[in-house]
């Protein structure tokens, strides 16, 4: 069995390809990226595919059998990229897609699920197999900023006292390869979660707690969470999809207690304190 990671030299399609290799030959995996000079050091066979150039995906896609659509960070008509990857899939006879989408994809009113939105239901009426990971927040969104909590004596953001169950991009990359090679996951949907949310506040006591200095976290109003955000030269539209994160947390759009996450990877999710360490390496 082939199976294929649509941009596998991102960060999760890196993890997902290390993870695939612990479960099966390194033979049965392909690598698709832009180019494929990027990828050598991936240890397994590389095709040029591009989720704008449908030709490309044609292409790369003949003899797949379960192909990982790890949903494209270009925001260029994302929808209109996954609908070519899909109907390229379907032309050259790959059995199954598994589609990574994001938390309550369905129903959230985030401005990032819109896209995920608007994918799903291509996948779902395509007439081929599918699993869509539900993914949360990625954890890294919020250790990565840790640095500038220390250097600023504040975690700051726009969540209030909300509860969160993002995910490590690794344990994300686990489910990816688990339910690629396991039987039994054909047609479902999982929403995915950390076991043990946290708020906002949590993570700066855990940050405090090692690093011996107390960092506060500090709420802020949404506009102004944006103003600092764009102040930090994140490109434009992303400091207001953060917010509307941050803010939409408040309403439970960012919190999954299922435990299905643990559930496909085989073990405990990543915990707060072991992400926060690897944060501060």
């Amino acid at each position: 069995m082939k199976i294929a990671i649509t941009g596998a030299t991102g960060q999760l399609g890196r993890l997902a390809i290390s993870a695939l290799k612990t479960r099966v030959p390194a033979t049965d995996i392909v690598a698709l990226v832009r180019n494929p000079d990027n990828a050598r050091e991936l240890g397994v066979e590389t095709r040029r595919a591009d989720y704008k150039d449908w030709a490309s995906l044609d292409a790369a896609l003949q003899g797949i059998d379960v192909l990982a659509l790890i949903s494209s960070s270009d925001f260029d008509d994302r929808v209109g990229q996954h609908r070519n990857v899909i109907d390229a899939a379907r032309n050259a006879g790959v059995s199954r897609i598994i589609y990574t989408s994001i938390l309550k994809a369905d129903t959230s009113p985030l401005l990032i699920a819109g896209d995920h939105k608007a994918t799903e239901p291509l996948l779902t009426g395509s007439g081929l197999a599918y699993t869509i990971l539900r993914n949360p927040w990625y954890t890294e969104n919020w250790t990565a900023g840790l640095g500038a909590a220390i250097a600023n004596g504040a975690l700051v953001g726009c969540a209030g006292d909300a509860r969160v169950s993002p995910a490590t991009r690794q344990d994300l990359a686990e489910a990816i390869a688990a339910v690629a090679t396991e039987a039994g996951h054909e047609n479902r949907v999982y929403e995915l979660g950390c076991d043990a949310p946290f708020t906002m506040a949590d993570l700066a006591a855990e940050l405090s707690a090692q690093i011996g200095k107390p960092i506060p976290y500090t709420d802020l109003p949404k506009d102004t969470y944006i103003g600092i955000l764009a102040g930090i030269g994140l490109p434009p539209g992303f400091p207001e999809v953060i917010a509307d994160a941050d803010a939409g947390a408040a309403e439970g759009w960012l919190l999954d207690e299922s435990k299905a996450l643990s559930e496909l990877i085989g073990r405990p999710t990543t915990s707060l304190s072991a992400a926060v360490k690897d944060a501060l390496l």
